[in-house]
């Protein structure tokens, strides 16, 4: 309504208050028309006239009320006892264990919590207690427990915690030589015996040379105290013969690093300065490394004065050979007759080119040089005084990088060797 006037609720038109009256006739009509319940989308099948309506909705199962309970739910009748007896938060509920009650919420809480209800150990077991008693069995009672190794700390299973004793690492044993009351962890046991223990035997130190004394490790000082001099005459003899097995492997050594074709490749550093002056030994002679002229051949070596020598002093370089004494000297035929060649290789990069410089000659038996040589005495060297001489040298390639090569060849053709 505005301003006195009314709408029709149908099309909104505007009505006349004044030709609006009561019309008993339309009502009735209208109140006697059959209807459906207003509830009949969720499930109410009643059907009557109008007039009868409200009384029906006061009864109506469908009909939407309060909970008794002022839950501040809205349900319809139906679900009402369900309601009620199940799913209200303010309906009262009797625990089946401990027979408290509870409102429905509380219970919700409670459920799962009571101490009386009787439950299954949670580490399967198969015991089952009240509820009020599962944390001192699971933690003090329980043989499934998990339960810390008091000596190694790693968890393990309550009952197999034995089991694991005979095998833990830290576990307390005794010394197998009952040297201490004390107890040892199982895994310093080895080591406790091999390096602290007192009552085990043990070889004197000064075993490697000799000394076959065994005695507990608590009396070793005595022994090493009164036994000074013995050890000291061990370690002398060891010593001495440490020295020969060392002379042995040397000779072995000095012997495998040789070559042994009867032939070497000898190359001389810093020719240029060497060729001025003679070098740091004192009378300015240069040696080779020795060779062999076969596996069980003659031993030899060369020697070269690089500032000249005799006639050869100041203008050439001097060069010689010189029988040394050899493991096979015994077994070799003497003096030395296999012919010998001097080479001073020619460094040219065009190998076409090269003309490589050489001197050769038999020795003749009756000559000195080639004699069997002895440990003692040097033997005398044999060769040219005037091998090449230094102005050859500049002018020519024989000089790369500041070097020389010599090649000392023996012609063992026709040599017999052991």
């Amino acid at each position: 309504m505005f301003e006195g006037i009314f709408k029709c609720p149908e099309d909104q038109l505007p009505l006349d208050y004044a030709k609006i009256f009561p019309d008993p006739d339309t009502e009735a009509e209208v109140l006697h028309n059959r209807v459906h319940c207003v509830h009949s989308p969720d499930g109410c099948r009643w059907i009557d006239k109008l007039c009868k309506l409200q009384a029906h909705l006061d009864v109506c199962r469908y009909d939407t009320v309060p909970c008794p309970n002022s839950c501040a739910a809205m349900l319809s009748q139906i679900c009402l006892d369900d309601h009620m007896q199940y799913t209200c938060p303010r309906r009262t509920v009797t625990c089946d264990f401990c027979h408290c009650e509870f409102t429905g919420e509380a219970m919700e809480s409670h459920e799962g919590n009571c101490g009386l209800e009787v439950v299954w150990c949670e580490n399967k077991c198969g015991a089952r207690l009240e509820r009020r008693f599962l944390s001192n069995h699971m933690g003090s009672e329980c043989h499934k427990r998990t339960a810390p190794c008091p000596h190694c700390r790693k968890h393990f299973v309550f009952e197999t915690l034995q089991n694991h004793f005979h095998r833990c690492p830290r576990y307390p044993v005794s010394c197998p030589n009952r040297c201490d009351p004390a107890k040892i962890p199982r895994e310093d046991l080895e080591t406790h015996v091999r390096e602290h223990c007192p009552s085990v035997s043990v070889p004197c130190p000064f075993r490697h040379a000799g000394c076959k004394h065994m005695c507990p490790r608590f009396g070793l000082d005595k022994h090493l105290e009164h036994c000074v001099q013995d050890h000291l005459s061990l370690m002398c003899r060891l010593a001495l013969s440490q020295e020969q097995r060392i002379s042995e492997l040397s000779l072995q050594l000095d012997l495998l690093s040789q070559a042994t074709d009867g032939s070497l490749l000898w190359k001389i550093p810093s020719i240029t300065s060497r060729l001025v002056s003679p070098p740091n030994e004192s009378d300015g002679e240069v040696l080779s490394p020795p060779f062999y002229t076969g596996r069980s051949g003659y031993r030899m070596r060369a020697s070269a004065f690089l500032s000249g020598n005799g006639s050869g002093e100041g203008t050439h370089i001097s060069l010689y050979i010189h029988m040394l004494v050899g493991e096979f000297d015994s077994l070799l035929e003497w003096p030395f007759r296999q012919p010998i060649t001097f080479w001073l290789l020619d460094q040219c990069s065009d190998p076409e080119k090269r003309s490589h410089m050489l001197e050769s000659f038999t020795p003749n038996p009756s000559w000195k040089h080639f004699q069997r040589p002895r440990k003692d005495v040097r033997s005398m060297g044999f060769g040219y005084p005037k091998f090449a001489a230094h102005e050859t040298l500049r002018n020519g390639t024989f000089i790369k990088d500041d070097a020389v090569f010599i090649k000392i060849e023996v012609d063992g053709t026709s040599l017999i060797l052991p």
